[in-house]
């Protein structure tokens, strides 16, 4: 899943793509390097970011995302919004990418149960404009692992197929060093919900802690690490900045120790538009 940000002010790569036409190129480099998702958002969820409205995200993805739409990638629309995901929708868009797994907008269950697309569950400790002020867990594993289910579950009684559903333990929102480690070393606990799992590290905090490198580009090394330690636990997409290499990596890791059948374990059905 190759990141698409549509926004001035993402932690990482704010305002690089923020024209439409670098956004709808870069879009074009990544599926050329091997993305099968290309996951669009018009909104910063960086740490002490602010909201953005659904008008307003909606005029940024609008050039962008049936552009994407058109190039043969699945397109995955990041917001929590039902009023920008119905639009996405509408433009070719397959996937809903909800951080808040649906907490923010009550109607985001019944339309990605409407409209049957994939939609991602993601644990988020508060909301981005406060998650990373001293957040603490008792056992982060069990506590992301049961938040998760029980999303899950909402999701399910609110007409959502489950089999439609990938969850995310929301590395780097609400999370302290230790614990982005221990939900990497074990994301076979997020497995045995029996969907999908995506893994997000890229580029991300934790991983300047433990190499020293403030700056967030020049952390592909530890990007690629925690994909492949991620994937030998479980997971199975990955939302990544640097598509290129991290295909490469994975593509030689599957190689030398090809997935086990319980790391390859999936519902009998793969969530809309999404690779099998």
């Amino acid at each position: 899943m190759g990141t698409l940000n549509v926004t001035p002010d993402s932690f990482s790569d704010g305002g690089k793509f923020f024209d439409a036409a670098s956004a709808v190129a870069q879009a074009q480099r990544m599926v050329a390097e091997g993305a099968d998702i290309i996951d669009v958002g018009a909104e910063s969820t960086r740490p002490g970011s602010q909201r953005v409205g659904a008008a307003e995200q909606i005029r940024r993805i609008e050039p962008v995302l049936p552009e994407v739409a058109r190039m043969g990638a699945v397109v995955s629309i990041d917001t929590t919004l039902s009023e920008v995901a119905r639009f996405a929708i509408q433009a070719g868009a397959k996937i809903v990418n909800d951080v808040s797994a649906g907490r923010d907008d009550p109607e985001m269950f019944a339309l990605a149960a409407a409209r049957e697309v994939g939609l991602v569950l993601m644990h988020m400790l508060g909301e981005p404009k406060t998650m990373q002020q001293e957040p603490r867990y008792d056992d982060v594993v069990a506590e992301v692992r049961d938040f998760l289910a029980g999303r899950l579950a909402a999701a399910e009684a609110g007409g959502v197929d489950r089999r439609r559903c990938i969850v995310d333990a929301g590395i780097g929102f609400g999370k302290r060093l230790e614990d982005n480690l221990a939900l990497l070393r074990h994301v076979e606990a997020l497995a045995e919900l029996g969907v999908p799992v995506l893994c997000g590290p890229s580029r991300k905090r934790f991983i300047g802690e433990i190499a020293g490198e403030p700056v967030p580009a020049n952390r592909l090394g530890g990007t690629i690490a925690a994909c492949l330690a991620a994937r030998r636990h479980g997971a199975h997409l990955f939302r990544v900045h640097d598509v290129a290499a991290v295909v490469q990596a994975l593509a030689v890791a599957e190689a030398i120790e090809p997935a086990s059948p319980a790391q390859r374990r999936r519902p009998e059905g793969p969530p809309a538009g999404a690779p099998r």
